[in-house]
């Protein structure tokens, strides 16, 4: 170890700790123990270029236990990102760059948010993925286009859930030599001691996984066993790599080594003492050597250099590769092919009704001969989720047989939080638009890492069918109730719930036009019929008015309805309007939050206030209050039997709905119908 290596990685220990010591909250245990092998992965291995953290080919780094950012902010900070001494100084304040866990949309040069543990290793697999495909997809002889390698500190924590287990699984099976992860060892959790509920030996668990497995037994100081393992690790082609790196959390403090050190500041006497013990004047806080500035933007230099190479290199497979170098830049500006969206069928009432998982496939596969970058799968449904198109390739290593890694369908296997996580990191990873699929109730499965989709800002696209009681007889295991409610509440994401096939494909458009957010969509099992009254145009605003029923100036009842209830509020529509006399306004609301979004005249004159207006959808009513004065659903758990039973028996047919509907306007007729608010 050199003396710039020593004061390098005191200076970062003491940084982090300065930085949880002024915030007065925070996780000093991890940075101090994790430096080493930080310092040495960022000075010897990572190819980057800090003055532009998006140049494609860079290295990528994933701090998995998310708890130990101020590590991942020092070092941005001493290699030049946009991350200042001030930004330092604002650890964990209020619109700081430098929050209490790391998130991708907040501080330049953070590729995801982690925190919860288990989902940066899980996106890391996801950026494996992503940059194979890509490296197959373009790279010619003599032409390595995409050629990077993604680097993983994880902790205990992470290695703990479930979700890593899935998805590090999976990496095995799909010999993902790119990706290197290193696990910090250091035996210490919240509780305390590892040893209270986590002694398996970790190694040989991912060896049975199919990884590469290295060991450095003295992760505070030997820097040359490090050096020579991340090596190794990088070398090996066929198998992802993890390193065991034993650790002392909290190196240096009066409480290392135990629990005590990891999520509260040291407290100005200890860290006064770590200071005096690694040659710091215990006086001065947020200190770095010239020297260690230094020392870190020649690397950032050799970053640079990096970059100038690789554009060269990118010039001269364009005057080769015309066509393909096209292709890689719309992809990197973020573009999707021109005319696209003329692919998408478009639909009339004759034409033959079908489950809208039906109609799915036919605009996936549509999307999919016009739009090279769609890549993803199923947990293990694809024949019942209906995702996989004609001529596809599976994303499997050529010696297996089983496909390429050119190939666009992920073969998930029964890992639903895996595979939320993984599209998140292929998402993040850039120039690849990946979708996820299973059944609507099983994406509780995924919540951890479909929550982390809509905070990043990440344009997944959520492929969920048998997405109500019209799945029948599997029963309430497998029938959604809640599940819609819980992404309705969920921030910053699209919830689509189409109702025919020109639904269906304006929820393909809005998901693929979006790239902020992620998307849902909820498709049918059992066949729906076309609409009269539905188009794309209309229903991208979300909400609109389906059909009339009825001779009346005014309507006498709204009746709003979602996916494949809409067809059965039309015909309660009907119903009402033949023996009753009625004028029924029938409005279709296959995705709320692009309704909400429309200016207050359209909505208001959608929803038609003064109107007596009921919901239909074979969901929870949660959440309807605020558009409907009577919503109609279900709100128990449902049952098995065959389908046409189940809405008999929950109430959902033109019979009964339309039983409640006249109760609901004779009610209106002695009391003032509420005004519901504009300001959804």
């Amino acid at each position: 170890m050199t003396n710039i290596d020593q004061l390098s990685i005191d200076t970062i220990r003491v940084l982090a700790a300065d930085m949880v010591q002024a915030a007065n909250s925070g996780h000093p245990g991890a940075p101090m123990g994790c430096a080493p092998m930080a310092h040495v992965l960022f000075t010897h291995f990572i190819n980057a270029n800090p003055k532009n953290s998006e140049w494609f080919n860079r290295d990528r780094f994933v701090l998995s236990n998310g708890h130990a950012c101020a590590l991942q902010y020092v070092i941005l900070h001493l290699l030049g990102y946009k991350v200042t001494m001030d930004d330092l100084k604002n650890f964990r304040q209020l619109d700081s760059v430098t929050p209490g866990h790391p998130e991708k949309t907040h501080t330049d040069g953070v590729e995801v948010t982690t925190g919860p543990l288990g989902q940066g290793i899980s996106n890391a697999v996801g950026m494996a993925i992503a940059e194979r495909h890509l490296a197959a997809t373009f790279n010619k002889p003599e032409f390595p286009i995409i050629d990077n390698t993604v680097y993983a500190i994880a902790g205990d924590g992470c290695l703990q859930e479930g979700v890593a287990s899935e998805a590090c699984s999976l990496a095995g099976h799909l010999e993902l030599g790119n990706l290197v992860v290193l696990y910090d060892s250091n035996g210490i959790q919240i509780d305390g001691s590892t040893k209270l509920g986590f002694t398996e030996d970790v190694l040989k668990r991912y060896e049975a996984y199919g990884w590469h497995t290295l060991e450095v037994a003295d992760g505070d100081n030997d820097l040359a066993g490090l050096t020579r393992a991340i090596a190794e690790a990088k070398a090996e082609k066929t198998r992802p790599s993890i390193i065991k790196v034993t650790t002392t959390i909290g190196y240096g403090a009066a409480k290392a080594g135990t629990a005590g050190v990891h999520g509260a500041p040291l407290g100005a006497e200890s860290l006064a003492a770590v200071k005096q013990l690694f040659g710091f004047n215990p006086e001065n806080k947020f200190v770095v050597a010239e020297d260690v500035y230094k020392y870190y933007g020649e690397r950032a230099a050799l970053g640079a250099q990096k970059e100038r190479e690789w554009n060269e290199l990118v010039s001269r497979y364009a005057q080769k590769y015309p066509e393909l170098h096209a292709d890689l830049q719309r992809r990197l500006k973020g573009e999707l092919p021109a005319g696209w969206e003329q692919a998408l069928p478009r639909y009339s009432p004759s034409d033959k009704a079908l489950a809208t998982r039906k109609l799915s496939e036919a605009a996936l596969s549509a999307l999919a001969a016009q739009i090279p970058e769609i890549i993803g799968g199923s947990a293990d449904l694809t024949g019942s989720n209906l995702t996989r198109w004609k001529d596809a390739v599976d994303f499997q290593p050529e010696p297996t047989g089983l496909g390429t890694y050119a190939g666009r369908y992920l073969r998930f296997g029964v890992r639903e939080h895996g595979m939320a996580a993984i599209c998140n990191g292929m998402a993040a990873y850039g120039a690849v638009v990946p979708f996820a699929s299973t059944f609507l109730n099983f994406i509780s499965y995924a919540a951890g890492a479909s929550r982390l989709s809509a905070l990043s800002k990440l344009r997944v696209i959520y492929i969920m069918t048998h997405d109500s009681i019209g799945l029948g007889e599997d029963g309430p295991t497998h029938q959604p109730i809640e599940t819609m409610a819980m992404l309705r509440a969920t921030p910053n994401y699209l919830n689509f719930r189409p109702a025919d096939g020109n639904e269906v494909s304006a929820a393909y458009i809005s998901a693929l036009q979006h790239t902020d957010r992620p998307s849902v969509l909820s498709l049918t099992r059992q066949n729906l019929p076309q609409l009269e009254g539905s188009s794309v145009e209309k229903a991208l605003k979300g909400g609109y008015e389906l059909q009339t029923h009825g001779s009346g100036s005014k309507p006498d009842l709204l009746i709003a309805a979602t996916g494949s209830e809409t067809s059965i509020a039309a015909d309660t529509a009907k119903l009402l309007a033949d023996k009753h006399g009625l004028t029924v306004k029938v409005v279709s609301m296959p995705c709320l939050e692009l309704f909400n979004a429309q200016p207050d005249e359209y909505r208001h004159s959608v929803l038609t206030p003064g109107v007596p207006s009921i919901s239909v959808e074979a969901l929870s009513t949660f959440g309807w209050q605020k558009y409907v004065h009577c919503p109609i659903g279900i709100d128990t758990f449902g049952a098995s039997g065959p389908y046409k039973e189940l809405y008999e028996q929950y109430g959902l047919t033109p019979e009964k709905i339309s039983q409640k509907a006249l109760k609901v306007i004779e009610y209106y007729k002695d009391v003032p119908v509420p005004m519901l608010s504009l300001q959804f």
